[in-house]
């Protein structure tokens, strides 16, 4: 069933200052962290109690970010192994201008799912009405 409801963000972010490069824009690996931090929470909405990262595809930058963005990471499943699933995160940026958003990137992020040892263990079984 289609809906109207507008999609939510795995996590949104105001950038400040202190994320930023010598050019003034925000560094890029602060926004590979938000991506391996916007998956987590999807793996944790889908029931993983504690994952760990162990892949990120190619990440392309087709826009800047600025100070004072609000970056929006959405997370959507698009795999599911025995103990492992991956998570597509895209990256979109809203200018405190008014302009946007603008897709800054997306990425492709595998994690698996660990015991408290550290150890691979199954994936639960997913619930599809859950987000």
């Amino acid at each position: 069933m289609m809906t109207d409801c507008p999609r939510e963000p795995a996590i949104r972010v105001l950038m400040m200052p202190r994320d930023t490069n010598a050019h003034g824009t925000i560094f890029g690996g602060v926004i590979l962290s938000r991506i391996d931090q916007a998956g987590a929470v999807a793996a944790a909405r889908h029931g993983c109690r504690k994952v760990v990262t162990v892949a990120m595809d190619k990440v392309e930058f087709h826009e800047p970010v600025q100070v004072g963005d609000l970056v929006s990471l959405y997370a959507d499943v698009v795999r599911v192994g025995r103990t492992s699933m991956t998570i597509r995160v895209e990256v979109e940026a809203e200018g405190r201008d008014g302009h946007g958003p603008v897709s800054v990137t997306s990425a492709d992020v595998t994690f698996v799912n660990v015991d408290d040892e550290g150890k691979p263990t199954p994936i639960p079984n997913l619930d599809p009405t859950r987000s």
